[in-house]
């Protein structure tokens, strides 16, 4: 914490200037990112995260962009420290950072993060993370199946790309000859550096026009703020210790051993832990969690969705230091989720998004207004590639959607990005501009039916990709085994699928799993992904039959389950619910139960 920032008290309305242009410098970090990037799941998908630190690696401003990132530079920040190299920070440096052991999130997430001088003094970073599409790695754009961290790709720890101002020739040689899309690779790399730049000399003039003792006071106010804000939100549940298992599918190569999930949440006065001792071992495959750059950031994201939701607090809370201050994070060394070197740790997000929903349903007993039902929780992160006549690779990666569970108010929202991230997907005309695939079918699943409840869950994704080429898949995903969980009466989602097939052949559709590595696919053949559907809240009974209506004329529910499970009689060709017969239908169900 800057020292001289513990002596100035910001009064109240240079706070809030202060506060409006740390966050303004933040977002427009972030839209230089994603404007000059090159790559989709950068340009459209907006995978990224930008914010200013000061030289503790406390966070004082982030993007609204994505979950995921919110709260991980830290992370990087500190893995820097311990391996930058020349170990001295000089105006005009620019350093990647990628390593899971130092800090990162996941490999495929750089940082670039570049000094703020003032003065001739260092005085914070701007920086910034964003996913790329190919570092070289085992399988092109994603990987699951392979034995260690070094099979992941490229590996920086610490790395000075521009050193004084003065670019490292041989390392952005380096980048080039090892990637499949080294062109893209590349220009997204030089987006963020352009990004991190800006930040610095916008964190400079902020310094120039009101002063550091001010501009830092008033961060440092601001983080108290963050914290105190936590804390108070915190202290309304009551203490105690409240615990939820799960189950994921399988390790990406190991199929029939399901990895248990186990969150304990300890809440004592303001403060909360949460304990994931009783998850699975760490797994042989890439499917580990980073402890410092994703597990402790899930927890994170968990308690601001449920503390800090901007649409139902009386004010809005700043992403900063102090909303992570009280939250601490326990995971054993040599678990999925704190896994030992050099375990590979690639494919982390499914189980981050798994973790968040069973936060949720620890606590559900004791935040009955606030919490939802089972969510997707997962990702659907699929990567498509392959080999062009000129011999260089084309490599897409797409994020779909899942869907929430039933809230206390309303249904689950539908098609959805899941509980840690809000990553937009990709137009489908950029889709066919770009690459040789085409998307045959992208609308909400009716194959099998949300969770029942007074306020059901959301509908899930799908959507069918066809490759025109000789392609290869890999596919990270989750949640083919273990239904979204239905609350206070209400039922269970609908678990995932995906498929492949080939409209062209007589061969049926193959099941997959949710997760498979470098499968070699032929042309024209479709990958069908379903994502799951949420569960449903509260009673069934209880729901508004002209909602069960327009749920059987939407094609989400059947005339069956409209009668069987809410207990609403439909007049289908006059598209009318018959009030009487469904009182009466109701009434007899209650007693049965």
């Amino acid at each position: 914490m800057n020292q001289m920032s513990k002596i100035t008290e910001v009064d109240p309305i240079t706070l809030q200037v202060v506060r409006g242009a740390f966050e303004t410098i933040a977002e427009e970090m972030g839209h230089v990112l994603y404007r000059m990037s090159f790559s989709s799941i950068i340009r459209e998908s907006q995978d990224l995260g930008a914010g200013l630190f000061d030289t503790d690696f406390n966070t004082l401003c982030e993007s609204e962009s994505t979950p995921m990132h919110i709260g991980s530079i830290p992370g990087y920040l500190r893995g820097i420290a311990e391996t930058l190299e020349d170990g001295e920070w000089y105006e005009g440096d620019a350093v990647v950072h990628n390593h899971p052991y130092h800090g990162s999130s996941h490999t495929p997430d750089l940082a670039i993060v570049v000094p703020v001088f003032f003065q001739g003094r260092l005085v914070g970073f701007a920086g910034n993370t964003a996913h790329h599409v190919d570092i070289g790695a085992a399988t092109p754009g994603l990987i699951i199946d392979v034995p260690d961290v070094y099979a992941e790709g490229m590996l920086f720890a610490g790395t000075k790309l521009y050193r004084k101002g003065e670019p490292n020739n041989a390392m952005w040689n380096y980048i080039r000859r090892n990637s499949r899309a080294a062109g893209q690779l590349v220009a997204d790399i030089e987006a963020q550096i352009a990004s991190a730049r800006l930040g610095a000399r916008r964190f400079v003039e902020l310094l120039e026009k009101y002063g550091e003792k001010t501009v830092f006071g008033a961060a440092n106010q601001l983080m108290d703020y963050a914290e105190r804000m936590t804390r108070q939100r915190i202290s309304e549940i009551p203490d105690g210790d409240y615990t939820a298992e799960g189950w994921l599918d399988d390790d990406g190569r190991t199929r029939d051993q399901r990895l248990k999930v186990k969150v304990t949440v300890r809440v004592r006065g303001d403060e909360v832990e949460v304990d994931l001792t009783g998850s699975a071992d760490q797994t042989p495959t890439a499917y580990n969690v980073p402890f410092e750059g994703s597990t402790k950031v899930a927890a994170y994201a968990g308690f601001r969705k449920l503390l800090l939701d901007a649409a139902t607090s009386a004010a809005r809370v700043p992403s900063n230091e102090g909303s992570f201050r009280p939250i601490k994070v326990t995971a054993p060394l040599g678990s999925i989720f704190n896994p030992r070197a050099p375990a590979s740790a690639e494919a982390r997000f499914t189980q981050c998004n798994r973790m968040i929903d069973l936060i949720i349903r620890a606590l559900a007993p004791v935040m009955p207004e606030q919490v939802i039902a089972g969510s997707s929780a997962s990702i659907s992160f699929a990567a498509y590639s392959g080999v062009r006549p000129s011999g260089d690779y084309w490599v897409f990666l797409e994020v779909n959607e899942g869907a929430y569970g039933g809230r206390p108010r309303s249904d689950g929202p539908d098609s959805i990005d899941n509980l840690m991230a809000n990553t937009r997907n990709n137009p489908l005309e950029d889709l066919a501009m770009h690459i040789p695939m085409i998307c045959d079918r992208y609308e909400l699943r009716d194959d099998a039916p949300p969770g029942a409840g007074e306020f059901r869950g959301g509908i899930g994704v799908v959507k069918a990709q066809r490759v025109l080429t000789p392609a290869f898949i890999t596919h990270e995903s989750e949640r083919h085994t273990d239904a979204p969980w239905g609350i206070f009466g209400g039922q269970d989602g609908a678990v995932g699928r995906c498929t492949i097939s080939n409209p062209s052949k007589s061969e049926q559709e193959q099941e997959m799993h949710s997760k498979f590595s470098g499968l070699s696919v032929g042309a024209d053949d479709v990958m069908t992904y379903y994502s799951p559907n949420g569960g449903g809240y509260g009673n069934p009974l209880n729901r508004a039959p002209r909602k069960v209506l327009e749920d059987v004329l939407d094609g989400f529910c059947t005339l069956k389950d409209a009668r069987e499970v809410y207990g609403v009689a439909i007049d289908l060709e006059a598209e009318t619910v018959d009030l009487a017969a469904t009182e009466k239908l109701r009434l007899a169900m209650q007693r049965q139960n």
